[in-house]
């Protein structure tokens, strides 16, 4: 890529994500305020989303959103490929969820403060028991039917292989006795690639499967778990998206 092609691409993402964060800001910390659950707000989220996915011209894609149940919160387990994954995930899961967040993003401006009203789940990855803590008072925190989003292999990767799992979500699903929802997303690693700050034109697609049920295992066998769900996301994940596409 030209390196003015680059450097432009750059400042007119930079750009719009400060002025869409400046557009929600103040409607998400109001909403927050006066709604103990965050969904309102959540709902503002996706119009961030929207704007971020419009002037970097994507149209995310889903296939299988009809196998996930009206009313029931789920543990959603996705791959992690790019920062457009959970841009793709807010406008097409079409359901209201709350993601683990690193607590340094808490103290960008403005974001992280949107971040912290709208509910989302800071730990702190450098402490190993205060992260699960947080995570277990999160859970106790979610409303009837909010799910929440963990991308299993811990960050994004350069390659285009999908990595182990960590344990952290199927922990969580197997504590609290949600079922796991696998989830895979296709073609964002194109669009834009780990240590790249200029995006690229490439589709995305959701792929969503048959929820895990987590009755039945236990901390000791939760690495059957963690198998299934992988195996279901690897079946699904096509690192040369969009070609081979299914029509």
């Amino acid at each position: 890529m030209d390196i003015a092609v680059r450097i432009a691409k750059i400042v007119w993402t930079g750009f719009w994500v400060g002025l869409a964060t400046l557009l929600v800001f103040i409607p998400i910390v109001v909403t927050a305020s006066l709604s103990s659950t965050g969904n309102l707000a959540f709902a503002i989220s996706r119009i961030w989303a929207w704007i971020m996915l419009g002037v970097t011209g994507v149209c995310p894609e889903i296939r299988g959103r009809e196998k996930i149940r009206p009313g029931q919160s789920y543990v959603i387990i996705a791959n992690h490929q790019s920062h457009f994954d959970i841009l793709a995930l807010v406008v097409r899961l079409g359901i209201q969820f709350r993601w683990i967040i690193q607590k340094e993003l808490r103290v960008v401006p403005l974001f992280g403060v949107a971040l912290y009203t709208s509910k989302k789940i800071f730990i702190d990855r450098t402490e190993r028991d205060k992260a699960v803590q947080s995570i277990r008072d999160g859970i106790r925190r979610l409303p009837p039917a909010v799910s929440v989003l963990f991308f299993a292999e811990g960050t994004r990767f350069p390659g285009g292989a999908i990595q182990p799992f960590k344990k952290g979500g199927f922990t969580t699903a197997v504590e609290s006795g949600l079922p796991v929802l696998p989830v895979t997303v296709n073609g964002s690693r194109k669009l834009l690639p780990k240590g790249s700050l200029a995006f690229k034109r490439s589709p995305i697609e959701v792929v969503v499967t048959a929820p895990v049920e987590t009755r039945g295992y236990t901390h000791g066998t939760i690495e059957g778990l963690i198998t299934v769900t992988r195996d279901t996301i690897s079946a699904n994940f096509n690192p040369d998206y969009p070609e081979g596409r299914r029509v």
